[in-house]
């Protein structure tokens, strides 16, 4: 073999060894180290610690509480505090309150605390009672990013000056408002306020024309200042930590006169940062940054030359980025989210127009809060117009009818049949019957998701109390909750969009004190029932129907409920008192249960039964059991348990 063979081979061998390397690290589970206050430690200990706070506190949803973390001398751990302290990146505190592991996630559709921290590093939580501030060091950095956003929010308002200080800084750093980041998102226009290679070209492109007729060497200096601008204003993102690799790269091979291979520069600023941060692997802003960049220097100039044939070339170059973008990325759509924005190409088309100027002003404003403050209200009212608009197109888009199309997170499986359909699709060159054999795997994907949508299914949710139960029926769904909290609602919510539903048609919930934010269950469902000055959410006689999906109460005194899913039944039995009542229907008849009443497929038990309970459970010939929390000391054929925390589903078509 030549000797170039031998170092392409050699060159290949490497790569494939540094892939398996950081996929290895990666996926291995993170663990607390030795130094760590989490390691070792029982469910919940009282102790006080010191350390240095890594960036301001983040409010949690709408209300006084806020998080943030905290550097120990030996590992991290998140501070839950309400109400809020005025509190600053870099400043030393000694805090003083509960230290607790992070609940873990009961079902792979539910976002928790401890996946979230694990990717930080970070395997515990303190409630604090106390804190007292040790130093407030010089943090400039963040002096100058948090005087930026405030001057634009103070002067535009929060959802104006929310936007146009993520166009600075990037939305992970900025608060904006709930219902501007929902919007943006049903738009699919998050990426458009998140700090990434599209800021940074927007940037160079007005930096490096200031530099043209410099000598070399100083507009090098000048390009890799603004990047470093960037990455200070921005902080470390993945996203932004490669599009400026990415752009250093590019800079220094084209000044010295090299040819630019524009997947080879992607390639390699992906490996290095992934060498360096093999966790960033699984962190969702750097898998669709990738993807979409590789979409962009892959496909978009093929896709624009096919549109050619039926549209004008502006037309065609305007639609080709954002098709090619939206189509590679569909698949992390799925995976991540299960939900797919409808309306992401014709608004990103609509608004690209508005981006470039708005960044531009946005930066332009920012600079001038800091040196100028005086003139930001005369310069504002223009770029603050322009930005009302984007939010006008924004909001209407949002607001159109299935906005955002919810399928629902296929298996894996599937997720990777769609990986490849799409590279057979949109890959350039490629002969034509595999092209078709990617439309056709894309089909095929589609049915398989539709046809597990549309299928009978019960599925049971785990969390301490917080049980959830889901019922399906060709297509549509109903909720039971064991409590009305404003944390089950949240997650009911989050279960609606993993499994692809629009709403519940009925939501029961079995809490017997009354819904806390009703509101927020009645955004979700077509109708909630809930407990009221003490009485039970359904009486004898009463029914909760919908086509295929019906809840009655089995007794006026309990809370049992017998549930009907197309041509199944089950009992949820959510204490004793409900198995009681149920028993003494049983008795009263002195027949088994499937002679008592109609037949019986499966009881839900939200209690652990004593072994007597077991023994007449197995006596009535139920035959499936599922049971919420650890299994019983003796498990019975046909009976289920979720765990500590976990999930339990079952198909019933």
């Amino acid at each position: 073999m030549a000797r170039g063979g031998r170092r392409h081979w050699l060159w290949l061998a490497l790569v494939a060894l540094l892939l398996l390397r950081i996929g290895l690290i990666a996926f291995t589970p993170a663990r607390p180290g030795p130094g760590d206050p989490a390691h070792g430690a029982n469910p919940a200990l009282e102790l006080t610690l010191e350390g240095r706070l890594l960036a301001d506190p983040s409010a949690i949803g709408d209300g006084q509480a806020c998080r943030a973390l905290l550097q120990l001398p030996a590992g991290r751990t998140e501070l839950r505090m309400e109400p809020c302290p005025q509190l600053q990146e870099g400043w030393r505190l000694r805090v003083h309150g509960l230290l607790r592991r992070p609940m873990a996630s009961p079902h792979p559709l539910l976002a928790a605390p401890a996946e979230r921290l694990a990717r930080q590093q970070t395997f515990s939580q303190m409630k604090v009672q106390n804190l007292e501030v040790l130093h407030k060091p010089a943090t400039p950095v963040a002096d100058l990013r948090r005087r930026m956003a405030q001057a634009l929010l103070e002067r535009a308002g929060a959802a104006n000056g929310g936007v146009l200080a993520a166009l600075v800084l990037g939305s992970a750093v900025v608060p904006l408002p709930g219902e501007v980041r929902d919007a943006f998102r049903a738009a699919g226009l998050s990426h458009a306020l998140a700090a990434s290679g599209f800021h940074l070209s927007v940037l160079l492109g007005a930096v490096m024309p200031l530099g043209r007729r410099l000598a070399r060497p100083l507009r090098l200096g000048l390009a890799l200042g603004a990047m470093a601008l960037f990455v200070l204003l921005a902080g470390p993102q993945p996203s932004v930590l490669r599009a400026v690799l990415m752009g250093a790269i590019a800079l220094v091979v084209l000044e010295c006169g090299w040819r630019a291979r524009p997947l080879g520069i992607l390639f390699a600023s992906l490996l290095a940062l992934l060498v360096v941060f093999p966790q960033w692997l699984l962190d969702v802003g750097f898998q669709l940054s990738a993807v979409a960049t590789a979409a962009l220097m892959v496909s978009a100039r093929p896709m624009e030359e096919g549109l050619k044939r039926w549209l004008p070339p502006v037309a065609a170059a305007a639609l080709a980025v954002p098709l090619a973008a939206s189509f590679w990325t569909l698949p992390l759509q799925l995976l991540h989210f299960g939900v797919v924005p409808i309306y992401a190409v014709p608004a990103n088309v609509v608004v690209a127009p508005l981006l470039t100027p708005l960044t531009l002003g946005a930066m332009a404003l920012a600079l001038v809060a800091i040196l100028l403050p005086p003139l930001l209200p005369l310069l504002l009212i223009p770029v603050a117009w322009l930005c009302g608009l984007l939010l006008v197109v924004v909001r209407w888009f949002a607001g159109l009818p299935m906005a955002q199309w919810q399928l629902g997170r296929p298996t894996h499986l599937l997720v990777l049949l769609l990986v490849l359909a799409v590279m057979a699709v949109a890959i350039p060159g490629l002969a034509k019957r595999w092209r078709w054999l990617g439309a056709a795997l894309i089909s095929g994907v589609m049915v398989v998701q539709l046809g597990w949508l549309a299928s009978d299914q019960l599925l049971l949710v785990h969390q301490g109390r917080l049980d959830l139960l889901v019922a399906r029926h060709q297509g549509r769904a109903a909720l039971v909750s064991l409590q009305g909290d404003g944390f089950s609602c949240l997650q009911a919510q989050a279960l609606a969009k993993g499994l692809g539903v629009q709403r519940w048609d009925w939501s029961l919930l079995l809490d017997p004190l009354p819904a806390e934010n009703s509101s927020c269950w009645r955004q979700e469902s077509n109708l909630v029932v809930a407990s009221g000055e003490g009485s039970p959410p359904l009486l004898p006689g009463e029914q909760l129907r919908s086509p295929g999906l019906v809840a009655e109460p089995l007794a006026s005194f309990s809370r049992a409920v017998r549930l009907k899913v197309g041509g199944s039944q089950w009992l949820l039995l959510p204490d004793r008192q409900a198995l009681w009542s149920w028993r003494d229907q049983v008795g009263i008849t002195g027949l088994p249960v499937t002679s008592a009443s109609p037949a019986i497929d499966g009881v839900w038990l939200g209690f652990r039964p004593q072994l007597k309970e077991q023994r007449w459970l197995d006596q009535r010939g139920v035959k499936r059991v599922w049971l919420s929390g650890r299994p019983p000391l003796q498990p019975k054929r046909r009976w289920a348990a979720t765990g500590a925390s976990g999930s339990l589903q079952a198909a019933l078509a």
